[in-house]
């Protein structure tokens, strides 16, 4: 089955796609992906938060914000041998892609050296680098490609009419402009959002939208969202219908996701540690073929590797094996 890869979708198109009858919309999503990924088989991911809170960014969902009233105590850079440490573990469980964070608006300067050597000591490893710092300008981008690294992570959230709804501290077009960066530099994207914080489908649709009408991102998160007590959408929706979308909703916006963009890989990321055993299997038949592992991502609660395992031993799912790094390869 041959699919051209679009990025001239409209909203209309989009919105007509989420109308589809489930049965249709999951069985053209499913179609789509065996025609471009292997069946039966999911790619696993580990996060881990370098550095923890004290961001000065006030995303309405986020516990690591300085804004909220969580509790949580912001840390410092942590030490390159640790982070190492943590990527060797990561791949002795069966990660592919380790995956690092910081609660920054944007890495300062004298930070680069020690987020380069890591980047370069999990390569080492035949690891997938992807580091998630918030905004970088075209000097950093290069820096971080130079050191090697695959992707860089940064989400747009929502649909651009939403987005000062949800952060108020910078801009869409900020987002954009960093993925522009990311681009230039040679790296691939890894952006998606997420889903649950109140927003309406057309903000869906706006979402999908706009990141099917970029070049597609390489990795696509999908997060519902967990609603922490302390951010400003936890205590919004934490006793409302809207904290916790309805499963048959996120299961369209994935298969949505996989129509739209379908040589990217579509990740179940936030919020899976809640989901049913049956919405997973559902959304890996429309599409995910991407998961984080563990029992924590950056700061919240994770399914685990124990209930992965048993979840794709109960489904025939068989993760992503971890090949030669390609960098590593070519040198050799």
């Amino acid at each position: 089955m041959t699919v051209d890869v679009r990025t001239d979708w409209t909203r209309d198109e989009i919105a007509a796609l989420f109308d589809l009858p489930f049965l249709d919309l999951v069985y053209e999503a499913a179609s789509i992906h065996r025609a471009h990924h292997p069946r039966n088989e999911v790619q696993l991911s580990t996060l881990l938060s370098i550095k923890t809170g004290g961001c000065v960014e006030d995303c309405g969902y986020c516990n690591q914000s300085a804004h909220a009233e969580t509790g949580l105590k912001a840390t410092k850079l942590m030490d390159v041998r640790a982070v190492l440490q943590a990527a060797a573990q990561a791949k002795d469980n069966g990660s592919s892609r380790f995956c690092m964070g910081a609660a920054w608006r944007e890495p300062k300067d004298r930070d680069m050296p020690a987020i380069v050597e890591m980047v370069q000591g999990v390569r080492q490893m035949g690891l997938e680098t992807c580091m998630t710092l918030g905004m970088l300008s075209e000097k950093q981008a290069g820096q971080l490609a130079e050191a090697g690294l695959d992707y860089y992570n940064h989400n747009i959230d929502t649909s651009p009419e939403n987005y000062a709804n949800v952060i108020t501290t910078r801009t869409f077009e900020d987002r954009i402009e960093t993925l522009e960066n990311v681009r230039g530099a040679g790296i691939n994207v890894c952006s998606g959002g997420i889903i649950g914080m109140g927003e309406k489908r057309e903000d869906r649709v706006g979402f999908l939208h706009a990141l099917a009408t970029m070049e597609h991102p390489e990795s696509v998160p999908i997060n519902a969202l967990v609603p922490v007590k302390g951010t400003v959408l936890g205590d919004m929706l934490a006793d409302t219908p809207l904290a916790k979308i309805d499963a048959i909703e996120f299961v369209r916006t994935v298969a949505v996701a996989r129509i739209l963009m379908p040589l990217s890989m579509v990740r179940l990321s936030a919020g899976r540690e809640s989901m049913s055993d049956e919405t997973q299997a559902l959304c890996f038949l429309a599409g995910a073929n991407s998961i984080f592992t563990g029992d924590k991502l950056l700061t919240t609660g994770n399914a685990g590797d124990d209930k992965d395992a048993a979840l794709f031993a109960r489904l025939g799912v068989v993760p992503k094996q971890v090949a030669p790094h390609p960098h590593l390869e070519a040198a050799e």
